[in-house]
């Protein structure tokens, strides 16, 4: 069965970007998805359709087809108070590096890391892990099939259903990175995943 609209999709793939490799997915835990649901980076997707289970892939995506360019304007200063749970602000959660899932001002969880911690306030970084980065893919396929009329509705792993709606009390911007109820629901680990949110004028501090 050959890769198309509709089809549950099971592969392997190995992400290099800069001569290293930063990601993958061996047959131990290879990535799943259903084609043409926009899970993928659009040239990945366009990569693989038509290819059948043991076709291997490769794919190399520059920064306009993939992630955009890097963006200044999505790094910036956010009050301390903003990370403030019952009247405490949570230290816990601020260590460089980390990835904090926060809501903009419409509402949309989108995932910010922090760079600096400033006396007054963090600074966040929201630009995609792979802006401004060229990523060079190679895979395999290794299973091809029908998605079922309940996998179309909902996703292959529930996706495609509604969020459950946040009502923790934690500010103006949403934070539990400790795995609490303001969690990104999209595949948070995967590069070669895109999804629908694009990070236009996302996580504003205003």
């Amino acid at each position: 069965m050959k890769i198309s609209e509709n089809k549950v999709v099971v592969m392997t793939y190995q992400l290099e970007v800069e001569g290293k490799i930063v990601d993958k997915a061996d047959e131990n835990a290879p990535l799943d998805y259903i084609q043409g649901t926009h899970m993928l980076i659009p040239k990945l997707e366009a990569t693989v359709e038509g290819k059948e289970p043991g076709d291997d892939f490769e794919c190399t995506i520059v920064p306009e087809e993939g992630y955009g360019e890097y963006d200044l304007k999505k790094v910036f200063d956010i009050p301390k108070e903003s990370f403030m749970i019952n009247g405490e602000i949570r230290d816990d959660l601020l260590e460089v590096g980390r990835f904090i899932p926060m809501l903009n001002s419409a509402g949309e969880v989108c995932q910010g890391m922090i760079v600096e911690i400033k006396e007054k306030d963090v600074t966040m970084d929201f630009n995609p892990p792979m802006a401004g980065k060229t990523m060079h893919f190679t895979g395999k396929i290794l299973e091809v099939r029908d998605a079922t009329e309940k996998e179309l509705k909902e996703g292959l792993h529930g996706e495609f259903l509604p969020e459950e709606e946040c009502s923790c009390g934690c500010g103006g911007h949403h934070h539990h990175g400790d795995g609490g109820c303001c969690h990104h629901h999209d595949h948070e680990g995967g590069c070669c995943h895109h999804g629908e949110h694009k990070d236009e004028d996302c996580c504003c501090n205003s």
